[in-house]
């Protein structure tokens, strides 16, 4: 398996009712998130978002109709140290590339990669998220994206 490249996405998932899905990492069960991906070679963000979407939840957005959002935003954080050996060598910095869709709350969740997920007001997700990166996109965006 080759490195990751350093470029990822963040897809805000959201409700009618503006809660935020959020889910439990399998391998580091105090770390919640959004759907998050690692851009595959020549792959845009936009087409990431739709496959990452499909791969963690199942949910097929262009099937049902749903379309993300445009890229919101464009952020740059430090890979955490324990993931580091995942991408080339030297490389400490990720690009990531936001994006948010609201989706039906009854719509059907089946999990591949993390332990657990729950409907949450945008309050109690900014507050569980791990990163500060999805806390701000959670923070901005959820709401203003209908």
């Amino acid at each position: 398996m080759g490195y990751k490249r350093p470029e990822s996405v963040l897809v805000v998932l959201y409700d009618q009712h503006h809660r935020v899905l959020i889910m439990q990492r399998e391998d580091d069960p105090d770390f919640w998130q959004s759907v998050t991906g690692t851009l595959e070679p020549d792959e845009l963000p936009i087409q990431t978002a739709y496959r990452e979407v499909a791969e963690e939840t199942g949910i097929d957005l262009k099937a049902l109709g749903l379309n993300l959002s445009p890229q919101l935003t464009q952020n740059e954080y430090i890979i955490r140290p324990q993931w580091r050996h995942r991408y080339p060598p030297n490389t400490s910095v990720n690009t990531e590339y936001v994006f948010a869709v609201q989706i039906p709350t009854d719509i059907p969740i089946h999990l591949t990669e993390h332990l657990a997920y729950r409907w949450v007001t945008i309050e109690e997700a900014s507050q569980i998220v791990w990163s500060e990166t999805n806390r701000n996109a959670i923070l901005q965006f959820v709401g203003t994206c209908s």
